[in-house]
């Protein structure tokens, strides 16, 4: 067979595909067949026009196709070898191994050739190989005929749109995942405002840890932050009210949580008052109570002690409960004297219900003290799904929860963390489906998440990884046959991502289209050269800021 020219047996529906390979040229030839992988000899010197060889126009990640006898399999590059460098330049031949994506398959009733993953039909040895055209590419990317957003273009070609299957996405959970630097923050950003655009009525939650993402939504957004919203101690869980309340010590915490328990019981009875319905109270039921009647009823319980040394526990829950009710920075949580039954506006105000014009809630946790962030976020996330899990099924609301630094609440070591916080997050990701809450990750230590919880989420946006821990983990996390493009993980650019799973119709190496500047989230880089340029701030900005930082809670 001619190294020059294509084979004459193509199948004839494939017209469209073929018809690119006649103008490109054969650049190499099968010569292993593994089950999804196929070693294929790039040819020297001599094969293409002008002399250059066919191995020196190839790189890692690049689509090749294989026509078989009835359907064209494509693949990805994973790597390559030259098989004998100390030969000349361009002499000899390189040795390609690829990773199989799908195939076009012929057609017979005459209507355009349609992609679709896995093989059928595998190559056989001696076959040629071709570099994948812009043709094969918009019959592979080509927009789904369900309804999908624009996200990007390809990285083979920057004039194809990259689409993001809207429905498969948001039905099944997601993660975004990348080091730092490689633009995870932005790329969130411009999958979320694409989403919002094309459904103004959407209901989506974002966990915000570092006060990114307030203005990268614009009037689209609620910001919600310590400072305008009620969180109040009453819809906490026994364990979440535990971990705020009692001590660290072990055996302290546990005769701490029995006296607290029970304190909280009785003060729910009291507020609900004689005549209403005490059977189905527990201290887990989010219905209303007072600090001050837990305290009366501690002190109460303390009075009827015999021995003074058994007096520790209630007066350290005394002690706390009173300090965190003047402590300022608690004051969302702890907000007066007054208590009243206004579940409903914070869930309205939370989940966007009704979206009064503002489909995302951005939830600002950066200045929630660092010692109760897990115990927020395990109360906001239990919050959601127990929502979803006692709404009508036929009336439901989906909702999507965007978790950013996902490694700080879900780490894949058990001992780290609030357990509480884990078991709410594990919950979502494994029944979430059930009841309308999808799940999106974000973080830039992939290996120190749950590998369980990882393993839910069914579409990936893989963003640059130099570290091998991380690496490792995500390709065991995703298919086969996507191998070929994780391997190009450590040297994609900023912007860059590999895409893969349910939510995109083939996995692509993508970039992520560009966001006005005032939209980008806060999480760029300082400028240190730029701020050291000149002798900036003074003694007024440092007046400033420890102001700031004494009184931000009045």
């Amino acid at each position: 067979m001619d190294d020059t020219s294509p084979r004459q047996d193509l199948p004839r529906a494939s017209t469209d595909a073929s018809s690119a390979t006649r103008t490109s040229g054969q650049i190499g030839m099968v010569t292993v067949v593994s089950g999804f992988k196929l070693s294929c000899a790039l040819f020297g010197a001599g094969s293409q026009p002008g002399g250059q060889a066919a191995y020196q126009q190839v790189q890692i990640g690049d689509l090749i196709k294989v026509p078989t006898s009835t359907t064209i399999a494509f693949g990805f590059v994973d790597s390559l070898a030259l098989k004998d460098p100390s030969g000349s330049a361009g002499r000899g031949i390189a040795i390609a191994e690829i990773e199989l994506l799908g195939e076009i398959i012929t057609r017979k009733d005459g209507k355009p050739p349609t992609f679709s993953r896995g093989i059928s039909v595998y190559p056989v040895l001696g076959a040629a190989v071709y570099p994948a055209s812009p043709t094969d590419l918009d019959c592979i990317y080509s927009k789904p005929n369900s309804p999908s957003l624009p996200i990007g273009v390809l990285h083979q070609d920057p004039s194809k749109t990259a689409y993001l299957i809207s429905q498969e996405f948001l039905c099944k959970h997601s993660a975004i995942l990348g080091t730092t630097g490689s633009g995870k923050s932005c790329s969130l950003t411009v999958v979320l405002r694409s989403l919002l655009k094309a459904h103004p009525n959407g209901h989506v939650v974002v966990l915000d840890p570092h006060g990114e993402y307030g203005h990268a939504f614009g009037n689209m957004a609620e910001c919600i932050n310590t400072h305008n919203i009620e969180l109040p101690y009453w819809l906490m869980s026994a364990e979440e009210i535990t971990e705020v309340l009692c001590s660290r010590e072990p055996i302290a915490r546990s005769r701490e949580a029995n006296i607290l328990k029970e304190a909280i019981i009785a003060a729910k009875h009291s507020f609900l008052g004689e005549g209403e319905s005490e059977a189905f109270l527990t201290v887990d039921t989010p219905t209303p109570y007072r600090m001050p009647a837990v305290v009366k009823h501690i002190s109460d319980a303390m009075g009827k002690l015999d021995k003074p040394d058994s007096t520790l526990p209630y007066l350290r829950l005394i002690g706390t409960i009173e300090d965190l009710r003047q402590d300022l920075r608690y004051a969302f949580m702890f907000p007066g004297l007054t208590v009243r039954d206004n579940l409903t506006e914070i869930l309205s105000r939370i989940l966007r219900i009704p979206v009064s014009g503002k489909p995302i809630t951005i939830l600002d946790i950066s200045s929630v003290p660092s010692e109760i962030v897990n115990v927020v976020v395990s109360l906001l996330c239990r919050l959601i799904f127990d929502f979803a899990l006692w709404s009508d099924r036929d009336k439901s609301i989906p909702i999507l929860l965007v978790c950013d630094e996902a490694h700080r609440y879900v780490p894949n070591d058990a001992t780290l963390g609030f357990e509480p916080t884990r078991r709410a997050i594990a919950r979502i990701a494994k029944e979430g489906r059930k009841y309308g809450v999808s799940l999106c990750l974000v973080t830039q230590r992939p290996s120190e998440i749950s590998e369980a919880i990882l393993s839910q989420c069914s579409t990936v946006f893989a963003m640059r990884m130099t570290n091998d821990k991380d690496q490792n983990l995500v390709k065991r996390t995703l298919p086969e046959t996507a191998a070929g493009l994780l391997n190009t993980l450590p040297t994609l650019r900023q912007q860059e991502a590999i895409a893969v799973g349910e939510g995109v119709p083939h996995p692509m190496r993508i970039r992520f289209n560009d966001l006005d500047l005032a939209l980008r989230p806060h999480g760029g880089s300082t400028n240190f050269p730029q701020a050291w340029a000149t002798d900036q701030g003074g003694l007024g900005f440092l007046t400033e800021t420890i102001d700031r930082w004494r009184w931000h809670n009045h």
